[in-house]
């Protein structure tokens, strides 16, 4: 594999990289940490680390807010592939990729899929199997690494499993029925892998949703395709089973508006899923509806190519995980789609509607946002707020279908009252329209990546061009003026004989250092990183976990016992990453697994 044409520059070098991380997290250094540092380097950062503390001292008692709208970093100029969809590896890595359908892109490859050589040629220079179209980011070092695929995921969906496999499903012509897998690896030579079963139908803009059972997803909706499937199938004669609630949602003037719906597993083992305007709690299991929730109030549509987002907000031990709410924001007007194939950009939804999916008791509560917005990520922060990011203020989704760049980030605090949810974050200066994907990093940062609104990469004379560059954005919590809040070298201590991973129900311990006494809110939360494309995040979830006890030893040292959630309906069996949040300040993210007895 080769670096082709766009060639690779990157404006962040892995020792500011270091830096940034060292100076987020208190000291001591743990012992693994320092393998890293020659004498030399250590001194260097001591003294600048000393030198900066006491300006964080001085600035902190001056009252400065250290940032409250967050900053953001370019990370990389060029990833090589457009960033349209994206997942976090519990190696730490990112698997980018894009359609393969958009010709060359920044990396070459040696051999076409068949294993014949690609030589440069002109007739080689058009192939698309000779230039790679995914790529793993290394956020260690800030670099990617090419990685191969034979058929196009243009417009897939996909799900962890439980040892960290990547479950990839559908995307477009040869690739609409096909599962890939991408098993994360440490040596740096894990690439794609391509099963010989196939899915039983097309599934172009589909949904995938892991399920309680260990290691099987399940797959629901794509263009012109009304059913729902097993990955693996229950049966090997099992093939889809047909959703009449696809049928009655889809507007066949406007796109379909129930392309890729919002599927949030319920803490009961149902399935909710929201499509168009509508929504169900579906039991999979028996192919049946059991409730059929009230119609979001107010006109236009939510899902693509109208294209809001959803989040199911933190499930709270505090409530034995009973309470389940789900949240759906933004999205297109009526008409959006045909006004933008005649080149009018009609202004996007404001609304944010909120809704119990639990109980007795449905009602959708809604609220507005500082703005228009679709094409938007939403993201669960450590801290259980929501980032509310990417996207545009008009049109829809599709080739040049939008308008008007959403560049201003809304951070959403769901337990503060009415009216006083939403703040608006800093802006970005890049625009991060239709496919692009935002992620939520171990550090406590959010990776932004893609934007191609257009059908090839394009770079000159379009308005919105393709875009290469690689962002993060840096939430405020991450400010130096929180250094002495923020608990750091956080470690993970199982039980003996649980074989790498910790089982429902039962006690584990965590371990972290706080240079002062702990503030009077200390709270643990699990969080499952989604696969992220089409502003839908797809089996994301938190879970603030339940603490028995906690005790303050030597030298600021914290142990802490914490309880694994119930069951795999609260939580699917897989790699989470755990955070310890003093006083609504994070720590880095370890990662933890859960598994099945």
């Amino acid at each position: 594999m080769t670096p082709m044409h766009f060639g690779f520059n990157q404006t962040h070098s892995s020792i500011n990289f270091s830096f940034f991380l060292f100076f987020s997290m208190p000291i001591p250094l743990s012992m693994e940490d320092k393998k890293h540092f020659p004498l030399a380097f250590k001194l260097m950062v001591v003294v600048l680390f000393l030198l900066l503390h006491c300006v964080c001292f001085c600035t902190a008692v001056a009252g400065s807010s250290g940032g409250k709208k967050g900053k953001w970093q370019l990370l990389l100029n060029n990833t090589g592939v457009v960033g349209m969809h994206m997942a976090l590896t519990h190696h730490g890595t990112v698997i980018i990729f894009d359609q393969i359908g958009v010709g060359q892109s920044g990396y070459g490859l040696r051999r076409r899929y068949n294993g014949t050589r690609c030589m440069n040629t002109q007739h080689d220079l058009t192939d698309w199997s000779c230039f790679a179209h995914s790529v793993e980011y290394d956020m260690s070092l800030n670099k990617v690494r090419p990685l191969r695929l034979d058929t196009d995921p243009w417009c897939s969906s996909g799900s962890f499993l439980s040892n960290g496999t990547l479950l990839q499903t559908g995307g477009y012509g040869r690739g609409s029925r096909r599962i890939r897998y991408f098993r994360p690896c440490e040596n740096g030579h894990c690439d794609w892998r391509q099963s010989k079963t196939l899915l039983s139908d097309d599934r172009w803009y589909a949904s995938s949703q892991i399920l309680p059972e260990k290691d099987r997803a399940i797959v629901v909706g794509g263009r012109q395709v009304f059913s729902y499937e097993f990955v693996p199938k229950l049966h090997s004669n099992h093939r889809s089973f047909d959703l009449p609630f696809l049928h009655r949602t889809t507007n066949k003037n406007e796109g379909g508006n129930n392309l890729y719906p919002f599927v949030h597993l319920s803490s009961d083992g149902n399935l909710f899923i929201f499509a168009n305007r509508d929504s169900i709690l579906f039991n999979y299991k028996r192919n049946r509806v059991v409730k059929s929730f009230p119609r979001i109030p107010g006109a236009g549509s939510r899902n693509y190519p109208s294209s809001g987002s959803s989040v199911i907000l933190p499930l709270d031990h505090g409530d034995r995980f009973h309470k389940v709410e789900v949240m759906v924001c933004g999205g297109a007007a009526s008409g959006a789609h045909q006004a933008a194939e005649q080149g009018k950009f009609l202004k996007g939804l404001s609304s944010c509607g909120r809704m119990v999916i639990t109980g007795n008791t449905h009602k959708w509560n809604m609220e507005n946002m500082p703005g228009p917005r679709l094409l938007n990520d939403m993201l669960i922060l450590p801290t259980g707020d929501i980032l509310i990011i990417n996207g545009a203020k008009r049109g829809c989704a599709g080739w040049k279908n939008a308008a008007d760049p959403s560049l201003q980030p809304y951070l959403y605090k769901p337990k503060k009252t009415l009216g006083r949810r939403f703040s608006v974050l800093k802006s970005t200066k890049i625009a991060r329209m239709y496919h692009s994907s935002a992620i939520l990093t171990p550090d406590g940062r959010v990776l932004v990546a893609g934007s191609n609104p257009n059908n090839k990469y394009t770079f000159r004379n379009v308005r919105y061009p393709t875009e290469l560059r690689l962002q993060a954005f840096v939430p405020a919590y991450m400010d130096r003026q929180y250094h002495n809040t923020r608990p750091g070298n956080v470690s993970i201590h199982y039980g003996s004989g649980t074989n790498g991973g910790v089982r429902y129900g039962e006690g584990f311990s965590v371990r972290f250092w706080l240079g002062k006494k702990p503030s009077k809110t200390v709270e643990f939360s699990a969080y499952a990183p989604p696969f992220t494309t089409h502003s839908i995040s797809m089996n994301q979830r938190m879970l603030k976990l339940r603490c028995k006890s906690m005790v303050r030893g030597e030298g600021g040292w914290i142990n802490a016992a914490l309880e694994a959630p119930p069951s795999p309906n609260v939580a699917p069996s897989g790699y989470y990453m755990l955070t310890v949040i003093n006083g609504g300040i994070p720590s880095i993210s370890q990662w933890i697994r859960i598994i099945h007895a």
